[in-house]
This record gives structure tokens, C-alpha cells and sequence, in this order.
């Protein structure tokens, strides 16, 4: 069997290290040099934290098991299955953690201010307790699909072609910038974020929405941060965490304006090379800014200074980054037969990086024999 992948994003790649663990032959085929959106532009977290009970957490925990699986087998991804801390600094922050109730199941445990700088020293700043996810981990984004890509190519039966558009899709075919034709019996269409153009012919009325983040990196921190580091602002955003706790939170302790106007939560994992990836914001509405706003850096790094209760390292590098979320908050991801045997697969939101493993296998599966 003949597997067509579009999209050299770690969703594509992922989907194309299923097929080839299914015994297909696979071609992917991406329209830049490298991959260039979401996929690189990440904390690389693979993040069961969270996570709302039911397809969404059984998702990222078999997402997680297979990090740790294709992390042995592949080193230069980076995994390492540190774990993370969501520090409470209040005691309204502190009570939406106690309201959890199946802490178990993602390998949570509450710890106080003592037992969680007992796990992660580096954490000298302010705050009264921390939620320790045991089974969250991260990778290395902007190194991950190479490596993976280098994986693919031992089979011998895998083809990768950057620096190709595809402009029309049939059934058992597509047809590149170039006018070159590629068949297969299969085609798993993983765009990202480029939902106009082909996929709006494909699928003109798609549930699925857009969104745009800021980020930065710092140079190297000079010591080991165990764990990766959330803030009591992610108790806002993940749906886990939703309840009578999390209403009396936000009734009682607003964000900040720039943390609300921004949509932030605080987001942190150490690099291989010891700078610190950070952030993030959330925009929804388009069109997006074509700038980055200076606010939420500076929100960001205050908040880092005051946990770390250190200086920040000096920020090197800001981006901004588009991700596809579906618009049905009852699934995980969109996936479609959009033509015969032409599957598009978007729309993960930012649970991308961490749930690609398992939503390549989910598809496969549904797919069924023919791939």
C-alpha cells in the first residue's frame, strides 16, 4: 500500500511513521524546505495536564506512552519524561486544585510550598503549593522532525519531497506546484493551519478555527530546571479544571488586564541547551496582529522572575505562531473523508505536539485495511 502524507509538520510526520509501522510505503510532502508553523513553533510539551476527562486525556496519555516509545528509538527528539509543576500562589488557586477529583488517573499529586522545591530546587520564588503531573514530558521541537524524518528514511520505503505545493487532489492522486503527479491508494491531507486555498475547495463550511500565539526563548539558565512549570493561570484554560472552585477564582481573583486581553496562561520548559521556552497568549479573532506586542513578554517574564525568585535570563528570540483548533469542543480533532480515500486530518489545537502519536494511529485505525 501507498500512503500519500501533505503537511511535514509533526502531525504529517507522525501519520507517516504509522503507515510506515503498518507496512505501507509512504511519500510526504511538504511545501517548504522544512516544516515552518506550529510544529517548530511549541514548547514541545507533551502535556497530560489538564486534560479533560475522556477521549481528550485517554488521547494524550497514549500520546505520552508513545513519546516514550519513539523517544528511545529516535534520541535526537529530546524526550524526557520530567514531569511538570503548576505552581498556586493563593489560596483560590489552591482550592480548584483540591476540587480535582481524578488526580490518579494523569499521575497528579497537590504538594505543598516544602515538598515541591524538594522536587525542583530551582524554584525559589513565591507561591503556596504546586499540582505535580508525573506523566507530562516534552521534546525538542525545532530538532524533532528532522530526526523522525531521518528514522523514516532507514525503511527504505519512505520518499520526502519539501518545496511542494499541492494544488489538486483526486482520488488516488495528487498533483504538486510542479505539475508533477503522485499516486497512492491513500491520502491523509495534514495542512495545519492553511485551511484556505485547497481545503476550503475540499471542504468550504470546515469547523475549525485559528489561533495565534506569542512565545519567546531566553539564553541558558545556568542551572537544571527539573520539571516543566505551569502557572495558576492554566488552571483557566484547561478544561480539567472547570467547576465551582475555578467560577469563585475568577470571581474573586481576575487576571491581570494584559494576562485577560491576551488570553495567558504561563508556560515553561527547559531547552536541551538550557535556555527556557516561554509563554504564551491566545488570539482568536481575525485577522490576527502582524506584530508582537511588548505587554505580554513583559507580564511573562515578571511572572517567571517571581517564581524562579531570580533574574530572567535575557530573552534571544520572540515569535508568534497559528495553530488550527476544531471549533467542536466535543472532539479532539477534525478528521474527514473529504473525497474517497482522502483523509484531512486538523484542527488538534494546541494539544498538536503532545496528541500527533496518537491521533496518527487513531486515524490509521479508522481508515481501516486499506491502510
Amino acid at each position: 500500500m501507498r500512503v500519500l502524507i501533505v503537511g511535514g509538520g509533526v502531525l504529517g510526520t507522525m501519520h507517516a511513521l504509522r503507515a510506515l509501522e503498518n507496512g505501507h510505503d509512504v511519500v510526504q510532502i511538504e511545501r517548504e524546505p522544512e516544516a515552518r508553523g506550529a510544529s517548530v513553533r511549541n514548547f514541545g510539551l507533551v502535556w497530560v495536564s489538564g486534560r479533560e476527562p475522556g477521549e481528550d486525556l485517554d488521547l494524550a496519555l497514549r500520546a505520552r506512552e508513545a513519546w516514550e516509545r519513539i523517544g528511545a528509538d529516535v534520541p535526537d527528539v529530546g524526550f524526557r519524561p520530567n514531569g511538570s509543576l503548576t505552581l498556586l500562589r493563593t489560596d483560590a488557586e489552591v482550592a480548584v486544585a483540591e476540587g480535582m477529583t481524578d488526580l490518579s488517573a494523569r499521575g497528579t499529586k497537590l504538594l505543598d510550598a516544602a515538598e515541591t522545591r524538594a522536587l525542583n530546587p530551582v524554584l525559589r520564588g513565591d507561591f503556596k503549593a504546586a499540582l505535580w503531573c508525573e506523566r507530562d514530558g516534552a521534546v525538542e521541537p525545532r530538532t524533532a522532525q528532522p530526526a523522525l524524518r531521518a528514522h523514516l528514511a532507514k525503511t527504505g520505503r519512505y520518499t520526502w519531497l519539501p518545496g511542494r505545493e499541492i494544488r489538486e487532489v483526486g482520488e488516488g492522486w495528487v498533483r504538486d506546484d510542479r505539475g508533477e503527479r503522485h499516486e497512492g491508494d491513500v491520502t491523509i491531507l495534514c495542512t495545519g493551519a492553511a485551511l484556505s486555498g485547497l481545503v476550503r475547495e475540499l471542504r468550504p463550511e470546515l469547523p475549525v478555527r485559528r489561533v495565534r500565539l506569542q512565545m519567546m526563548q531566553t539564553e541558558p539558565l545556568g542551572e537544571t530546571l527539573p520539571t516543566s512549570i505551569a502557572d495558576g493561570d492554566s488552571l483557566r484554560y484547561y478544561p480539567a479544571y472547570r467547576g465551582a472552585a475555578l467560577d469563585e477564582l475568577n470571581r474573586a481573583e481576575p487576571q491581570p488586564p494584559v494576562a485577560a486581553e491576551n488570553g495567558m496562561q504561563l508556560l515553561m520548559v527547559q531547552r536541551l541547551d538550557g535556555g527556557l521556552t516561554i509563554g504564551d497568549t491566545h488570539e482568536y479573532a481575525e485577522p490576527f496582529s502582524f506584530d508582537v506586542r511588548e505587554a505580554p513578554y513583559d507580564h511573562l517574564v515578571q511572572r517567571v522572575g517571581e517564581l524562579l525568585g531570580r533574574p530572567v535570563p535575557r530573552v534571544v528570540r520572540r515569535w508568534a505562531g497559528v495553530y488550527a483548533q476544531t471549533a467542536d469542543s466535543s472532539r479532539v480533532v477534525h478528521r474527514e473523508e473529504v473525497l474517497p480515500g482522502v483523509w484531512l486530518v486538523t484542527g488538534p489545537g494546541g494539544r498538536g505536539m503532545t496528541g500527533s502519536p496518537a491521533i496518527a494511529e487513531d486515524t490509521l485505525r479508522e481508515i481501516g485495511p486499506a491502510a
